[in-house]
Protein backbone atom coordinates (compact mmCIF):
# COMPACT_ATOMS: atom_id res chain seq x y z
CA UNK A 1 0.00 0.00 0.00
CA UNK A 2 1.32 3.24 -0.72
CA UNK A 3 2.43 5.66 2.39
CA UNK A 4 1.30 8.72 2.31
CA UNK A 5 3.58 11.79 3.65
CA UNK A 6 2.43 13.98 6.32
CA UNK A 7 1.99 17.00 4.13
CA UNK A 8 -0.55 15.28 2.27
CA UNK A 9 -2.61 13.76 5.21
CA UNK A 10 -2.61 17.18 5.96
CA UNK A 11 -3.87 18.46 2.60
CA UNK A 12 -6.24 15.87 2.59
CA UNK A 13 -7.39 16.76 6.23
CA UNK A 14 -7.69 20.46 5.50
CA UNK A 15 -9.74 19.85 2.05
CA UNK A 16 -12.12 17.59 4.11
CA UNK A 17 -12.97 20.50 6.78
CA UNK A 18 -13.25 23.19 4.05
CA UNK A 19 -15.82 20.18 2.42
CA UNK A 20 -17.25 20.17 5.69
CA UNK A 21 -17.63 23.67 6.25
CA UNK A 22 -18.20 24.89 2.77
CA UNK A 23 -21.51 22.17 2.95
CA UNK A 24 -22.43 23.43 6.36
CA UNK A 25 -22.54 27.22 4.88
CA UNK A 26 -24.29 25.82 1.78
CA UNK A 27 -27.06 24.20 4.14
CA UNK A 28 -27.39 26.71 6.63
CA UNK A 29 -27.13 29.96 5.21
CA UNK A 30 -28.69 29.25 1.10
CA UNK A 31 -30.59 25.71 0.85
CA UNK A 32 -32.70 26.11 4.46
CA UNK A 33 -33.70 29.47 2.22
CA UNK A 34 -34.17 28.51 -1.20
CA UNK A 35 -38.31 27.87 -1.09
CA UNK A 36 -40.11 25.83 -3.42
CA UNK A 37 -43.24 24.98 -4.50
CA UNK A 38 -43.86 21.13 -5.44
CA UNK A 39 -46.30 20.17 -7.31
CA UNK A 40 -47.93 16.73 -7.56
CA UNK A 41 -51.03 14.68 -9.02
CA UNK A 42 -52.94 12.54 -6.76
CA UNK A 43 -55.78 9.60 -8.26
CA UNK A 44 -58.20 9.73 -5.26
CA UNK A 45 -61.35 11.17 -6.64
CA UNK A 46 -64.59 9.50 -8.06
CA UNK A 47 -64.60 8.37 -11.60
CA UNK A 48 -65.90 11.10 -13.41
CA UNK A 49 -65.21 14.68 -10.83
CA UNK A 50 -63.65 17.59 -11.59
CA UNK A 51 -60.18 18.23 -10.47
CA UNK A 52 -59.73 19.87 -6.66
CA UNK A 53 -56.89 21.48 -5.71
CA UNK A 54 -55.18 21.60 -2.30
CA UNK A 55 -52.02 23.38 -0.99
CA UNK A 56 -50.81 21.33 1.52
CA UNK A 57 -48.11 23.43 4.46
CA UNK A 58 -46.12 22.05 7.29
CA UNK A 59 -43.87 22.76 9.94
CA UNK A 60 -43.49 26.45 9.37
CA UNK A 61 -41.39 26.86 12.57
CA UNK A 62 -41.68 30.46 12.58
CA UNK A 63 -39.54 33.15 14.26
CA UNK A 64 -40.74 36.71 14.33
CA UNK A 65 -37.69 37.46 12.17
CA UNK A 66 -38.34 35.90 9.00
CA UNK A 67 -39.23 38.05 6.81
CA UNK A 68 -38.11 36.08 3.76
CA UNK A 69 -40.18 32.70 4.88
CA UNK A 70 -42.75 35.22 5.42
CA UNK A 71 -43.02 36.88 2.49
CA UNK A 72 -42.73 33.72 0.50
CA UNK A 73 -45.76 32.08 2.43
CA UNK A 74 -48.21 35.12 1.60
CA UNK A 75 -47.37 34.94 -2.42
CA UNK A 76 -48.39 31.42 -2.18
CA UNK A 77 -52.33 32.83 -2.13
CA UNK A 78 -51.69 33.75 -6.00
CA UNK A 79 -52.17 29.90 -6.92
CA UNK A 80 -56.12 30.08 -5.91
CA UNK A 81 -55.93 26.54 -4.09
CA UNK A 82 -59.80 25.13 -3.25
CA UNK A 83 -58.56 23.86 -0.01
CA UNK A 84 -55.81 24.78 2.15
CA UNK A 85 -54.40 22.37 4.99
CA UNK A 86 -51.99 22.75 7.24
CA UNK A 87 -50.47 19.65 9.43
CA UNK A 88 -49.16 21.44 12.52
CA UNK A 89 -45.72 22.74 13.63
CA UNK A 90 -46.15 26.23 12.88
CA UNK A 91 -44.49 27.82 15.79
CA UNK A 92 -40.90 28.04 17.43
CA UNK A 93 -41.10 31.26 19.24
CA UNK A 94 -43.48 32.34 21.98
CA UNK A 95 -44.27 35.70 19.64
CA UNK A 96 -44.42 33.90 16.30
CA UNK A 97 -48.21 34.00 16.23
CA UNK A 98 -48.85 37.55 14.45
CA UNK A 99 -46.14 36.44 12.12
CA UNK A 100 -47.81 33.06 11.06
CA UNK A 101 -51.21 34.83 10.72
CA UNK A 102 -50.03 37.70 8.27
CA UNK A 103 -48.04 35.14 6.55
CA UNK A 104 -50.63 33.09 5.46
CA UNK A 105 -52.72 36.46 4.36
CA UNK A 106 -55.26 35.49 2.06
CA UNK A 107 -55.34 31.64 2.36
CA UNK A 108 -56.93 32.23 5.22
CA UNK A 109 -59.92 33.65 3.57
CA UNK A 110 -60.30 30.19 1.44
CA UNK A 111 -61.05 27.02 2.95
CA UNK A 112 -58.80 25.22 5.47
CA UNK A 113 -58.44 22.43 7.90
CA UNK A 114 -55.53 22.34 10.27
CA UNK A 115 -53.71 19.99 13.14
CA UNK A 116 -50.78 20.71 15.65
CA UNK A 117 -47.49 19.32 15.97
CA UNK A 118 -45.70 19.48 19.03
CA UNK A 119 -43.43 22.56 18.34
CA UNK A 120 -47.08 24.40 18.46
CA UNK A 121 -47.49 23.48 22.13
CA UNK A 122 -44.17 23.42 22.87
CA UNK A 123 -40.92 25.45 22.08
CA UNK A 124 -38.00 23.90 20.92
CA UNK A 125 -34.92 23.01 22.79
CA UNK A 126 -31.16 22.09 21.75
CA UNK A 127 -30.63 18.70 21.20
CA UNK A 128 -27.81 16.28 20.58
CA UNK A 129 -28.43 15.38 16.95
CA UNK A 130 -27.52 11.78 17.41
CA UNK A 131 -30.70 11.62 19.38
CA UNK A 132 -32.52 11.36 15.79
CA UNK A 133 -31.11 8.06 15.35
CA UNK A 134 -32.14 6.69 18.39
CA UNK A 135 -36.70 6.01 18.16
CA UNK A 136 -37.16 5.70 21.72
CA UNK A 137 -34.92 8.45 23.15
CA UNK A 138 -36.16 10.60 26.30
CA UNK A 139 -37.96 13.55 24.83
CA UNK A 140 -37.19 17.25 26.50
CA UNK A 141 -39.74 19.75 26.36
CA UNK A 142 -39.41 23.41 25.87
CA UNK A 143 -41.39 26.57 27.04
CA UNK A 144 -45.06 26.15 26.24
CA UNK A 145 -46.43 27.75 23.47
CA UNK A 146 -48.87 29.88 22.81
CA UNK A 147 -51.26 27.38 20.40
CA UNK A 148 -54.72 28.51 21.83
CA UNK A 149 -53.83 31.62 20.45
CA UNK A 150 -52.84 30.25 16.85
CA UNK A 151 -56.13 28.34 17.38
CA UNK A 152 -58.14 31.35 17.89
CA UNK A 153 -56.99 33.32 14.78
CA UNK A 154 -57.42 30.24 12.51
CA UNK A 155 -60.89 29.01 13.77
CA UNK A 156 -61.94 33.21 13.56
CA UNK A 157 -60.95 33.08 9.61
CA UNK A 158 -62.88 29.93 9.06
CA UNK A 159 -60.20 27.27 9.23
CA UNK A 160 -61.24 23.76 10.96
CA UNK A 161 -59.51 22.44 13.77
CA UNK A 162 -59.21 18.36 13.68
CA UNK A 163 -57.98 17.72 16.30
CA UNK A 164 -59.75 14.24 17.48
CA UNK A 165 -62.75 15.23 15.43
CA UNK A 166 -64.86 14.70 12.09
CA UNK A 167 -66.20 17.04 10.04
CA UNK A 168 -67.70 17.35 6.42
CA UNK A 169 -67.58 19.96 4.14
CA UNK A 170 -68.20 21.07 0.53
CA UNK A 171 -64.92 22.37 -1.74
CA UNK A 172 -65.39 23.33 -4.93
CA UNK A 173 -68.74 21.36 -5.17
CA UNK A 174 -66.90 17.91 -3.53
CA UNK A 175 -68.29 16.90 -0.83
CA UNK A 176 -65.08 15.63 1.86
CA UNK A 177 -65.68 13.80 5.00
CA UNK A 178 -62.54 14.56 7.13
CA UNK A 179 -61.07 13.44 10.61
CA UNK A 180 -57.89 14.31 12.41
CA UNK A 181 -55.54 13.24 15.27
CA UNK A 182 -53.50 15.06 17.83
CA UNK A 183 -49.64 14.61 17.24
CA UNK A 184 -48.58 11.34 17.58
CA UNK A 185 -44.95 12.41 18.51
CA UNK A 186 -46.29 13.46 21.59
CA UNK A 187 -48.45 10.26 22.27
CA UNK A 188 -51.46 12.58 21.99
CA UNK A 189 -53.35 10.75 19.15
CA UNK A 190 -56.39 9.32 20.36
CA UNK A 191 -57.82 7.79 16.99
CA UNK A 192 -60.64 6.12 18.92
CA UNK A 193 -62.56 9.59 18.94
CA UNK A 194 -62.88 9.80 14.80
CA UNK A 195 -62.51 6.09 14.43
CA UNK A 196 -65.51 4.66 11.88
CA UNK A 197 -66.11 4.51 8.37
CA UNK A 198 -66.57 7.96 7.30
CA UNK A 199 -69.68 9.87 5.42
CA UNK A 200 -70.93 7.45 2.72
CA UNK A 201 -72.07 10.25 1.39
CA UNK A 202 -68.71 11.86 0.68
CA UNK A 203 -66.90 11.76 -2.41
CA UNK A 204 -63.74 12.45 -0.53
CA UNK A 205 -62.00 11.29 2.56
CA UNK A 206 -59.49 13.17 4.13
CA UNK A 207 -57.47 12.33 7.02
CA UNK A 208 -54.65 14.57 8.81
CA UNK A 209 -52.02 13.81 11.42
CA UNK A 210 -48.70 15.86 12.13
CA UNK A 211 -46.25 12.90 12.37
CA UNK A 212 -46.71 9.89 9.87
CA UNK A 213 -47.17 7.21 12.90
CA UNK A 214 -47.77 3.43 10.93
CA UNK A 215 -50.27 2.77 13.67
CA UNK A 216 -52.12 6.04 12.65
CA UNK A 217 -52.17 5.69 9.05
CA UNK A 218 -52.84 1.80 9.55
CA UNK A 219 -56.47 3.30 11.27
CA UNK A 220 -57.18 5.70 8.69
CA UNK A 221 -56.46 3.46 5.90
CA UNK A 222 -58.99 0.62 7.82
CA UNK A 223 -61.65 3.28 8.05
CA UNK A 224 -61.32 3.88 3.84
CA UNK A 225 -60.08 7.24 3.68
CA UNK A 226 -58.58 7.71 0.34
CA UNK A 227 -56.05 10.09 1.62
CA UNK A 228 -53.90 11.03 4.60
CA UNK A 229 -51.61 14.04 4.75
CA UNK A 230 -48.99 14.65 7.31
CA UNK A 231 -46.03 16.40 7.98
CA UNK A 232 -43.09 16.21 10.37
CA UNK A 233 -40.24 14.51 8.79
CA UNK A 234 -39.13 17.61 7.00
CA UNK A 235 -38.01 15.16 4.08
CA UNK A 236 -35.46 14.11 6.33
CA UNK A 237 -33.96 17.20 6.46
CA UNK A 238 -30.64 16.17 5.71
CA UNK A 239 -30.71 14.08 2.22
CA UNK A 240 -27.25 12.71 0.96
CA UNK A 241 -27.64 12.00 -3.16
CA UNK A 242 -27.91 8.12 -3.58
CA UNK A 243 -28.69 7.38 -0.41
CA UNK A 244 -31.32 9.41 0.52
CA UNK A 245 -32.84 10.42 4.13
CA UNK A 246 -30.52 9.58 6.80
CA UNK A 247 -33.73 9.73 9.20
CA UNK A 248 -37.55 10.26 8.90
CA UNK A 249 -37.91 11.05 13.10
CA UNK A 250 -40.86 8.73 12.88
CA UNK A 251 -42.14 5.24 12.36
CA UNK A 252 -42.40 5.35 8.88
CA UNK A 253 -39.56 4.02 5.82
CA UNK A 254 -37.28 5.89 3.93
CA UNK A 255 -39.22 5.48 1.17
CA UNK A 256 -41.99 7.43 2.23
CA UNK A 257 -40.23 10.43 3.91
CA UNK A 258 -41.67 13.33 1.73
CA UNK A 259 -44.07 13.74 -1.07
CA UNK A 260 -47.04 10.87 -2.14
CA UNK A 261 -47.40 7.20 -1.55
CA UNK A 262 -49.93 4.68 -1.53
CA UNK A 263 -50.79 3.10 2.32
CA UNK A 264 -52.46 -0.07 2.13
CA UNK A 265 -54.74 -1.23 -0.95
CA UNK A 266 -56.92 1.97 -1.22
CA UNK A 267 -55.06 5.01 1.03
CA UNK A 268 -52.34 6.97 -0.69
CA UNK A 269 -50.36 9.48 1.54
CA UNK A 270 -48.47 12.79 1.34
CA UNK A 271 -45.77 13.98 3.70
CA UNK A 272 -44.77 17.57 3.31
CA UNK A 273 -40.68 18.22 3.71
CA UNK A 274 -42.20 21.32 5.22
CA UNK A 275 -40.89 24.95 4.85
CA UNK A 276 -39.11 25.70 8.09
CA UNK A 277 -36.43 24.14 10.79
CA UNK A 278 -35.86 23.88 14.32
CA UNK A 279 -33.60 27.19 14.81
CA UNK A 280 -31.26 24.82 16.73
CA UNK A 281 -30.82 22.60 13.32
CA UNK A 282 -31.17 25.69 11.29
CA UNK A 283 -29.73 23.47 7.83
CA UNK A 284 -31.10 21.74 5.33
CA UNK A 285 -29.10 19.56 3.04
CA UNK A 286 -30.62 18.13 -0.66
CA UNK A 287 -34.32 18.85 0.51
CA UNK A 288 -35.65 22.09 0.30
CA UNK A 289 -38.21 23.84 2.41
CA UNK A 290 -41.53 23.71 0.12
CA UNK A 291 -45.10 23.88 0.22
CA UNK A 292 -46.99 21.13 -2.22
CA UNK A 293 -49.90 21.73 -4.03
CA UNK A 294 -51.53 18.53 -4.64
CA UNK A 295 -54.02 18.13 -7.78
CA UNK A 296 -57.16 15.60 -6.50
CA UNK A 297 -58.09 14.38 -9.69
CA UNK A 298 -60.41 11.22 -10.36
CA UNK A 299 -58.99 7.63 -10.37
CA UNK A 300 -58.91 5.09 -12.92
CA UNK A 301 -62.24 2.73 -12.50
CA UNK A 302 -60.22 -0.30 -10.74
CA UNK A 303 -60.09 -3.29 -12.62
CA UNK A 304 -61.32 -7.06 -12.16
CA UNK A 305 -59.64 -9.25 -9.76
CA UNK A 306 -57.84 -11.52 -12.01
CA UNK A 307 -57.45 -15.15 -11.51
CA UNK A 308 -53.61 -15.10 -11.41
CA UNK A 309 -54.39 -12.35 -8.27
CA UNK A 310 -56.45 -14.77 -6.38
CA UNK A 311 -55.17 -16.19 -2.79
CA UNK A 312 -52.68 -13.12 -2.79
CA UNK A 313 -53.57 -11.02 0.44
CA UNK A 314 -53.70 -7.71 0.52
CA UNK A 315 -50.62 -6.83 2.65
CA UNK A 316 -48.49 -9.38 0.24
CA UNK A 317 -50.03 -7.54 -3.08
CA UNK A 318 -49.35 -4.24 -1.77
CA UNK A 319 -46.21 -3.07 -0.11
CA UNK A 320 -46.67 -0.52 2.83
Amino acid sequence: MPVLSTSAVRRTALGAAGAAVAGIGYASLIERNAFVLREATMAVLPTGSSSLRVLHLSDLHMMPGQKLKQQWLRELDRLEPDLVVNTGDNLSHLKAVPSVVQSMGGLLSRPGLFVFGSNDYFAPVPKNPLKYFKKDHRRVYGAPLPWQDLRAAFTERGWLDLTHVRRDLEVAGVRIATAGVDDPHLQRDRYDTVAGAPNPLAELRIGLTHSPEPRVLDRFAEDGYDLVLAGHTHGGQLVLPGYGALVTNCGIDKSRVKGPSKWGEHTQLHVSAGVGTSPWAPYRFCCRPEATLLTLVAAPPRRPVSESDRGVSASQAVAR
